[in-house]
């Protein structure tokens, strides 16, 4: 008997040593790892310096991709966008649009005056997307120069972009000239923006370039 009972004291001792031998299992929170994983720890930090350019950035890329549609979804509700062929803002004369006029219009082949060539003084007949594709995006804006609220380009042409849009912030894309041609083919694209329930939406669209 007493050696039956030595055999299972051996036994248990031998098994719990075992037992204390396996390493420790810890145990995750799924709960907490899945908010961890989930949550954008920046997305509170984000400035509106950012979130202009990153509507900047984005514009540019429906214009190079000719996604005009999408370009639609930046006009702002309420004020429209204006088109303006020079530096100088002319509110009287500039071609605007409302959002809704911009979606209608925009698949069709109506012809609008945007203003007059510089030199010449002749009228600027074209499509919403022949003006867009030809004059506005008339070189790779996607490889240009950003600024914010900063004017890098500038020639002979009153710019009143300041006066013309008071206070609200502007992003200039600009393409410096060639040695070719005296740095004088150079361009720019300067969007406006104005907030509204809390995003920034495109009310200026702006084209400078060297003139007569």
């Amino acid at each position: 008997m007493k050696k039956i009972l030595l055999s299972i004291f051996v036994v248990s001792l031998v098994a719990c040593k075992k037992e204390s031998s396996k390493p420790a299992v810890h145990k995750v929170d799924s709960t907490k790892q899945t908010t961890v994983q989930t949550s954008n720890p920046d997305k509170a930090t984000i400035t509106k310096e950012e979130i202009i350019k990153e509507a900047n950035d984005e514009i540019l890329k429906t214009l190079k991709n000719k996604d005009y549609k999408r370009l639609a979804e930046f006009i702002h509700p309420e004020k429209g966008v204006r088109f303006s062929m020079y530096a100088f803002v002319d509110p009287k004369e500039d071609k605007q649009f409302s959002k809704t006029d911009f979606e209608k219009y925009q698949p069709t082949k109506t012809l609008f005056i945007w203003g007059s060539y510089d030199g010449s003084g002749d009228l600027y007949k074209a499509t919403i997307n022949d003006y867009l594709s030809k004059w506005v995006f008339s070189k790779d804006f996607t490889a240009s120069q950003f600024s914010l609220d900063k004017f890098q380009g500038g020639g002979n042409s009153l710019n009143n972009l300041e006066k013309a849009y008071p206070k609200l912030n502007f992003t200039e894309n600009y393409i410096k000239g060639t040695e070719k041609n005296g740095e004088m083919d150079w361009k720019t694209l300067r969007f406006v923006f104005e907030e509204f329930k809390g995003k920034y939406y495109l009310v200026g669209v702006i084209n400078d370039q060297w003139t007569i």
